[in-house]
């Protein structure tokens, strides 16, 4: 059997939380997910990537946020990031945070969807001040949410995308991606849950349970 026959799929999607067209924070997600799955390849896994663009999210985000309720377009982003081996996190950065639609999303996001996930994160902001957003917003948030999180993550500034600067990014992209896909490879493939079905059972559970009490 040669290698081509023994690799494995990973299954990778991308949070892309860019609030604009075109977007910086797109720009660096395609470019992580690119080296990633140029890593795998090297390893022997073959990647299948999926996205989750938030942007078109939004109203669906937040109706989630005040009603409950989910529309079709948000829970197959769930089962999209529910199915994965591993997700790519990236978002701008606004006042030495994340930005306010990337962590909503992270909110209506199902309970334990994240758990035990390997997750690489990065984020785009306008000067270099910013880049403390990963160790200070991000990883926190995620570690919370049980993600495993690669310990080598990616900040981009404006300045970064520039010709003078763009090999110094590309080298932390590259470095970044090894660090992840040696993760990914150790992980395996991920033990899939159906979350939103397990929500919606608790939930009859609990409703069940105060019918009886009542």
């Amino acid at each position: 059997m040669d290698q081509s026959d023994a690799a494995n799929t990973v299954k990778l999607t991308v949070i892309a939380g860019g609030l604009r067209e075109p977007s910086s924070t797109r720009l660096l997600a395609d470019r992580l997910v690119t080296a990633v799955a140029a890593e795998l390849e090297r390893l022997g896994d073959h990647a299948e990537t999926a996205v989750v663009e938030l942007r078109p999210l939004g109203h669906p985000i937040m109706d989630a946020m005040l009603t409950g309720f989910t529309r079709d377009e948000l829970e197959s982003a769930f089962a999209s990031v529910a199915d994965a081996d591993g997700v790519i996190a990236v978002t701008p950065a606004f006042n030495a945070s994340f930005s306010g639609l990337f962590k909503s999303f992270f909110d209506v996001l199902p309970e334990h969807t994240l758990s035990d996930m390997p997750v690489l994160i990065g984020a785009t902001g306008g000067t270099e001040r910013h880049s403390l957003v990963l160790e200070h917003a991000l990883r926190p948030m995620l570690t919370y949410l049980h993600a495993i999180v690669s310990p080598r993550a990616v900040y981009a500034a404006t300045s970064d995308f520039g010709l003078e600067s763009g090999s110094a990014l590309a080298e932390r992209i590259v470095a970044a991606a090894a660090d992840f896909s040696r993760l990914l490879h150790a992980c395996g493939p991920r033990a899939r849950r159906d979350v939103i079905d397990e929500d919606l059972a608790s939930m009859q559970e609990l409703l069940g349970g105060t019918e009886q009490g009542s």
